[in-house]
């Protein structure tokens, strides 16, 4: 033969070797298609308070500009709440900090009662929060 071997095929016209397609159309699990779902779910998770954290950190100054009076308590609340957010997303391999992390969004929301654009950085943060949920209860089922 002087052309590229190819497998032979068997009754069905399936070539040897070939594996049925997973999927809800062939009755078994549904697949993500990610080669390691559980680590892109922690990535997700771990990336999501990492760019809080930043976000939390570089918004001090802006918010004491524009905002007005922030006072040393929100401001260390702040720095509390980005530090949480990295140790947090350090942690992500443990089941439990995923519902940490929703609590940290809460805590956040509660800093509102310090400076109002903490109120609103909280809420903006939790449905980015509530996203990743969505995102981990898909892929991961």
């Amino acid at each position: 033969m002087t052309g590229p071997e190819h497998p032979r095929a068997d009754a069905a016209g399936e070539p040897a070797g070939a594996e049925a397609p997973d999927g809800p159309a062939a009755g078994g699990p549904r697949r993500s298609g990610l080669r390691n779902p559980e680590r892109a779910v922690r990535g997700l998770g771990a990336g999501t308070l990492s760019l809080e954290a930043l976000v939390l950190l570089l918004a001090i100054q802006p918010i004491r500009v524009v905002g007005g009076d922030l006072s040393g308590t929100a401001i260390g609340a702040v720095v509390a709440l980005a530090v949480a957010a990295v140790v947090l997303a350090g942690m992500m391999r443990r089941p439990w900090a995923w519902h940490a992390g929703t609590a940290l969004q809460g805590l956040l929301m509660l800093a509102g009662l310090l400076h109002w654009s903490l109120f609103a950085l909280g809420v903006i943060f939790a449905l980015v929060w509530a996203y990743a949920l969505h995102v981990r209860r898909v892929i991961l089922g």
